[in-house]
């Protein structure tokens, strides 16, 4: 099948590559577009053999899959336009600005008869798709408290820097904590509650720099998510721990060790005593999902992750911005969706 990228960002250019992993399954990738038609897509195009498009129509007209690696605010127009071509879908998180955009956007794809993936990133990382496995198997019992932390420092392009702009990207609760979120509800279920705190350690007008994002859970276990784009230039940091009515689940990036356990009747397990593999794959967690991606769709099968959790992780992240314009909770409404 062959494979046309819109954007040469970050995001393209971490997605190319992991195209050409998937070369020897059939997958060719055949195109790819920017917004801003300089060096960069050139450059990336020749890499990988792909030939560089001009217009979207054109791209659209020469692949089967597209992959939507472009600003927030394009993925709505884009993906509804791509349906309308028959075309099979692979976009960035998050899914859309609004709620309202990515449920017309699911809709599209439904009446089209096209499938649409949504590129949630962390559901691959080893770690936390270990953690989670382990949390289903019923190893650590019930959940009960969930603490996640994604903390970076502000996006920064020489151009278009629409990271920033809240009206393009939704700012750091919506580019970067919607990860949180997501992996929050795949370990706890619905959440019902959201009550959310942030600052701006730079000018007032500016987006906000650290928020703290406490969910209820239907089941009325709670998640304390902590996100920030606040750290010095090149410091990128994620941890988790899950604690459970049987134990414990930690981990994070500033070490290389695999998940930690600690459970009830045994305060400290090794990672093999409980399952938890001590050897982890060093494939690209972002070459992992677009092989899945690609395999359920030449195959048949469920996506592991659907358009529908992402419209999910979409609404608490908009609930987590409306609780912080009012000052109070907000309730999700689960037949919004």
């Amino acid at each position: 099948m062959k494979i046309g990228i819109v954007g040469a960002g970050s995001m393209g250019q971490v997605h190319a590559p992991a195209w050409i992993e998937l070369k020897s399954q059939g997958a060719e990738l055949a195109g790819i577009l920017a917004n801003h038609m300089d060096s960069t897509v050139n450059t990336l195009a020749e890499q990988h053999g792909a030939q560089v498009y001009s217009t979207y129509e054109a791209l659209l007209a020469a692949v089967d899959i597209i992959d939507l690696c472009v600003p927030t605010d394009l993925h709505h127009a884009m993906v509804v336009q791509a349906a309308e071509a028959g075309k099979q879908i692979v976009c960035e998180k998050p899914i859309a600005l609004t709620v309202a955009e990515g449920r017309a956007m699911i809709k599209a794809c439904h009446a089209a008869g096209v499938r649409l993936f949504i590129a949630m990133v962390v559901r691959f990382v080893p770690q936390y798709a270990i953690a989670q496995q382990t949390v289903a198997a019923g190893q650590i019992g019930t959940p009960a408290v969930i603490r996640l932390t994604r903390a970076a420092y502000q996006p920064r392009k020489a151009t278009d820097n629409w990271f920033v702009d809240e009206q393009r990207s939704g700012g750091m609760i919506l580019d970067l904590m919607i990860h949180d979120f997501d992996y929050a509800r795949w370990i706890g279920g619905n959440v019902v509650r959201v009550f959310a705190k942030s600052v701006r350690a730079s000018r007032p007008d500016a987006p906000d720099d650290y928020a703290l994002v406490t969910l209820r859970f239907a089941n009325n276990a709670i998640a304390h998510i902590e996100g920030g784009w606040a750290y010095p230039a090149g410091i990128f940091r994620t941890s988790f721990d899950i604690a459970g009515t049987e134990g414990v689940l930690e981990w994070t990036s500033d070490t290389a060790e695999t998940v930690q356990s600690f459970l009830v009747n045994a305060p400290l397990q090794a990672a093999a005593e409980v399952g938890l593999p001590t050897a982890l794959s060093a494939e690209s967690p972002f070459t992992t999902e677009l092989r899945h991606f690609y395999e359920a769709l030449i195959h048949d099968k469920p996506f592991s992750v659907t358009a529908e959790d992402a419209l999910a992780a979409l609404q608490i992240a908009s609930a987590a911005r409306e609780s912080l314009q009012t000052g109070r909770s907000v309730t999700i409404d689960q037949e919004a969706l």
